[in-house]
């Protein structure tokens, strides 16, 4: 903890320079002090998310200056009380940078299958935030090492022809394009290699995974029966009136394709005309659909009994809404990938019913984009994550939260495709014309004020050759 040697000053000018702050890195200004209070809840947070280095003495903001800080001026004093505080060991680095005093702390991992808590505040970062962990996010914490909630036994004890009698095994075969087998002895492999079924010596059992993905009727079981999908149809915009509400009670593969055929058989459809031919299209894109369907299947809280996937559809939106929250954030979606059920994600990946590699975001966004829709809108609760896909509505009659949302999304997605968003792509992500310049700029202008976005750096800072990035770029 004494002055530091150039390495140092290196490995902070290696930090200065990198793309943006990460799950591992923060910086702070903090000129003349920083609040001790605030450090404790950093290093929590940081030792929360795998550990990692927060610095003070420079600025948040690209290009990362150093401006010194005067802050903590007993590096080894504050380690100690750091220590008596938190219960865990936080390196404390002064580091005589050529441009100002630098303050390096490096706070390490929390210990694997447990979580750091302040005055019982289990702490995370949320963009520049600091916020309490969910519930389900520390449960996936408390459960690391122990076997996943899908690959547990579900039914035991049953005979060879009993388990698989339970299972709509022609599906299973179906969807690998497979022949089914004759023989029972095949069968038994292939179920146990994709630990759907467990042997138990002469018994075998049914794990999790096998009963909600190929269930004949999950509604027998009183347990996971409650986590069946459902799709409802209301009356015009709101919830007085139910059209329909239709429990699906086989598998959630075995039923997949009949999910989005009940979704798509109660959606407007209107006639397109091209080239003297005419054509029905539907008013919601199907590939948006079934990514949006196959997300929220795969990545609900499967902990929380008694809520399941429901697909709720409206005169003028779909909202596909799933138990538990996000492991990262919704504006993240689009470049982001963080599976909770990976046992089930692994296995629609290989029956062809998802992608598994976190492209399913881009698709449903290019798909919006295309049908020149509203964007996405997702909204996350204690309980629930949302999504919503509205139905055609012109540039006109967006409000501004629509256009800023719409114009961030058409950013992430042109960026995560190597072409930088201009003042032109937004406007034929709009419909807009070249006459209406304005109007995109004015959006641009928002979204940036929102915190967005931001002006490509790379090139010059002229409104003609302005290029955009999204603000984690």
């Amino acid at each position: 903890m004494s002055d530091a040697l150039p390495p140092w000053v290196e490995r902070v000018d290696a930090w200065r320079c990198a793309p943006g702050e990460t799950q591992h890195l923060e910086f702070k200004e903090a000129r003349n002090q920083f609040e001790y209070s605030r450090l404790r809840e950093y290093c929590v947070a940081l030792a929360n998310e795998g550990g990692g280095h927060l610095l003070l003495g420079i600025t948040d903001a690209s290009p990362r200056s150093v401006v010194g800080t005067q802050a903590f001026r007993d590096p080894v004093k504050t380690a100690e009380c750091l220590y008596d505080a938190l219960g865990f060991r936080v390196e404390v680095h002064e580091v005589n940078h050529p441009q100002g005093r630098v303050v390096v702390f490096e706070i390490p991992s929390r210990p694997h299958g447990t979580a750091y808590h302040l005055d019982g505040r289990y702490l995370m970062r949320s963009g520049s935030a600091l916020v309490p962990m969910s519930e389900d996010r520390l449960r996936k914490v408390f459960a690391e090492g122990k076997k996943h909630w899908l690959d547990e036994r579900f039914a035991s004890g049953l005979s060879a022809e009993e388990a698989v009698s339970r299972l709509d095994i022609g599906r299973y075969f179906e969807l690998l394009k497979l022949p089914q087998p004759y023989s029972m002895s095949p069968i038994l492999e292939r179920l146990e290699g994709d630990r759907i079924l467990l042997r138990d010596g002469a018994t075998y059992s049914i794990t999790h995974l096998g009963q909600i993905l190929f269930a004949r009727d999950l509604a027998r079981f009183e347990d996971i029966g409650r986590k069946a999908a459902r799709v409802i149809s209301y009356e015009g915009t709101g919830k007085i009136s139910t059209l329909r509400d239709h429990i699906v009670t086989r598998g959630y593969a075995a039923s997949f394709e009949h999910i989005i055929e009940l979704v798509e058989l109660q959606t407007p459809v209107r006639e397109v005309i091209e080239r003297a031919l005419r054509r029905e299209e539907r008013a919601y894109p199907s590939v948006a659909v079934r990514e949006l369907i196959a997300n929220a299947l795969i990545h609900q809280d499967l902990h929380t009994y008694g809520a399941s996937v429901m697909i709720e559809l409206y005169a003028d939106r779909i909202e596909i809404s799933n138990p538990g929250q996000p492991d990262i954030q919704f504006d993240r979606f689009i470049d982001g990938y963080q599976c909770r059920n990976e046992p089930m994600a692994d296995l629609m990946r290989r029956l062809g019913l998802c992608e598994e590699k976190g492209s399913g975001v881009d698709k449903v966004i290019r798909a919006v984009e295309e049908h020149h829709l509203p964007a996405l809108e997702y909204r996350v609760d204690s309980v629930r994550t949302s999504c919503i896909l509205r139905g055609p509505c012109p540039f006109s009659e967006m409000n501004r939260g629509d256009r800023i949302r719409a114009c961030y999304q058409h950013c992430c997605l042109r960026y995560v495709h190597g072409k930088p968003m201009t003042n032109q792509s937004l406007r034929e992500r709009f419909q807009l014309t070249d006459a209406q310049k304005m109007l995109a700029s004015q959006v641009i202008t928002a979204t940036v004020d929102a915190g967005q976005i931001k002006l490509d750096p790379v090139v010059a800072r002229s409104k003609k050759l302005a290029r955009y990035l999204p603000f984690w770029a």
